[in-house]
């Protein structure tokens, strides 16, 4: 469920918190589903406890998580945070067309291309430079 990539410059810890994250924001992870022990996880990624500690401390510092003494870590249940979520993605989105059409590309160009990811049509990038060529 988790990897750690070694050659990555964050320290490990953030690695963690930054996958866990995605983990919950795409709801994958359960609202109230039991995450791994703190010992089990640092056996499986083949890290100090303490860094998984760390890793669970600053996800429960942000709302992702809650702590239950005895018990262990759960995923919370906090609409707040997908829409939070929601908003930031809305406005990369948003910084990202102010950037294309900063350089140039035409709206159809990048209406074309959110069409493509999104699956509904076929994307060709150099349609528009034979058009105008």
């Amino acid at each position: 469920m988790i990897a750690i990539d070694y050659k990555d410059r964050r320290p490990l810890y953030e690695q963690v918190v930054e996958r866990y994250r995605e983990l919950i924001l795409n709801q994958v992870l359960e609202p109230d589903s039991k995450l791994p022990s703190v010992r089990s996880l640092a056996m499986e990624l083949s890290i100090t406890p303490n860094t998984i500690q760390r890793a669970y401390s600053e996800l429960e510092k942000a709302g992702y998580i809650y702590t239950v003494k005895g018990r262990g870590n759960f995923v919370s249940s906090n609409d707040s945070l997908l829409e939070l979520n929601r908003t930031q993605k809305l406005e990369d989105v948003k910084t990202a067309v102010h950037a294309a059409k900063s350089v140039g590309l035409p709206q159809k160009i990048i209406l074309e291309a959110v069409e493509f990811i999104y699956g509904g049509a076929t994307y060709d990038t150099n349609s528009e430079r034979q058009q105008t060529v």
